[in-house]
């Protein structure tokens, strides 16, 4: 039996030819990698213009393949929230081109020291930033994610295998070729990015198996998808999570402070996973009352429990009892659930209890209340009275991201440039030898 063979039957079953195909597709990646992994700032940020500029010429060529991808994902009853991820329209492709201009103007990480000594015998040791070298990603309904991908990878000397999925087949499909031409024009291996759309769940499958050939995975997309990548791979997998985001309105926050980020946070764009689900309220927060019929005016469907529905005028067509998977859930939608506590000690225990560690916000002005929530909440991204949207690399100075992570290791929180590299020691000597 081949070791590919023996592979798929330790996991799931992927036909022996498809996970060849992926197989020598890596290979490939593997090769271009290494031009990437040279070539100095100069040379990738002209690729990087070089796909802005192709993106924008491109255009109605790409809005045209993604009307078909949703007209498809309608016609197939495609959740709400996954229809809006899957859109692009002119202003989203605009912060598509914008995003790689970005990453071009940031500082190139590959090569820096990250720390080093000289050693009393003489040894001079370093650290350097160095590439992952091949990375994976399978994710979802989301076409800004292959050009965000594309662009770090790029960016960070690493070559990238994409499973962009079958409700975006068309837009993928029309983002890798115009990047892949892209890179051809700006002197890189076309084969710096690719993607495995073609072979469908199996192709999926096989990335995952790709073990010694994939240096490290990223899901992104719903939990199913995620702990699917999670619970099987094969390959190193850095876990991105979903976004159960809850707010802590304090006694001390003001109407009008809290009113405009409790409803930023949950309307700006609900179906991203940085958008708050969760409203936990002091229970003599003043704001409250503003705040909840502030959500109510933003079409916001209040999922409440006994305190809260008081608050917010009694049970209603948009009010309703909270029940008890409503905690633990990512709606990803109008809707938000709602519950008064007594003290900020209750309030954390309700995050710790139901937090996909993601990100947590308080609104308060209260400074030792900020710096308790911040010292006590153990997710990604705390904030203190600033909207939870801002949990984005773009927002927060990394230009794209690959994904928000909600692991430990490695990465934690959005993944730029520098979560894209892995370090190596150089050891320089005069012919030391070890006594």
């Amino acid at each position: 039996m081949s070791q590919n063979a023996q592979a798929n039957q330790s996991a799931f079953s992927v036909p022996e030819d498809i996970q060849s195909a992926v197989t020598a597709m890596a290979d490939d990646a593997r090769t271009a990698s290494r031009a990437l992994a040279t070539a100095d700032r100069s040379r990738k940020d002209r690729a990087l213009q070089r796909i802005a500029e192709a993106i924008d010429a491109q255009r109605e060529v790409i809005l045209r393949s993604n009307a078909s991808d949703v007209s498809r994902g309608k016609d197939k009853g495609l959740a709400e929230n996954l229809v809006d991820r899957l859109t692009l329209t002119d202003e989203r492709i605009d912060g598509l081109i914008d995003a790689l201009h970005n990453l071009a103007s940031q500082v190139d990480p590959i090569g820096e020291i990250l720390d080093g000594q000289t050693l009393p015998n003489g040894l001079r040791v370093s650290r350097v930033r160095v590439p992952l070298g091949v990375v994976g990603a399978i994710y979802e309904a989301r076409p800004n994610v292959t050009v965000d991908i594309a662009g770090l990878a790029l960016k960070s000397g690493n070559a990238a295998m994409l499973r962009g999925g079958s409700a975006a087949l068309e837009t993928n499909k029309t983002l890798v070729g115009i990047i892949r031409d892209a890179l051809d024009n700006a002197g890189f291996p076309m084969d710096c990015v690719q993607t495995v759309d073609e072979f469908g769940r199996d192709g999926a499958n096989a990335l995952m198996l790709a073990r010694g050939k994939v240096d490290v995975l990223i899901p992104r997309g719903g939990g199913n998808l995620i702990q699917s990548v999670v619970n099987n791979a094969r390959v190193p997998v850095i876990e991105t999570g979903e976004g159960n985001v809850h707010i802590y309105l304090d006694s001390t926050a003001t109407e009008e402070q809290a009113v405009p980020l409790v409803v930023n946070s949950k309307v700006h764009r609900p179906s991203a996973c940085n958008s708050a689900e969760t409203l936990l309220i002091q229970r003599d927060a003043p704001a409250a009352g503003s705040v909840l019929q502030g959500l109510l005016d933003a079409g916001v469907r209040l999922h409440v429990d006994d305190d809260a529905a008081e608050l917010a005028g009694g049970l209603s067509d948009q009010v309703v009892a909270a029940q008890s998977d409503d905690w633990d859930s990512e709606s990803l939608a109008l809707d938000m659930s709602v519950r008064v506590v007594d003290s900020m000690d209750q309030a954390l225990d309700h995050i710790r209890t139901y937090s996909t560690g993601h990100t947590e916000l308080i609104i308060t002005n209260d400074l030792a209340k900020a710096d308790a929530f911040v010292s006590e909440v153990d997710s990604a991204t705390v904030m203190v009275n600033a909207s939870t949207r801002f949990t984005d690399g773009g927002e927060l100075g990394l230009g794209a991201e690959v994904g928000i992570s909600t692991q430990k290791l490695h990465a934690r929180g959005p993944m730029g440039l520098a979560q894209l590299t892995s370090s190596q020691w150089v050891v320089r000597g005069q012919g030391h030898t070890r006594g």
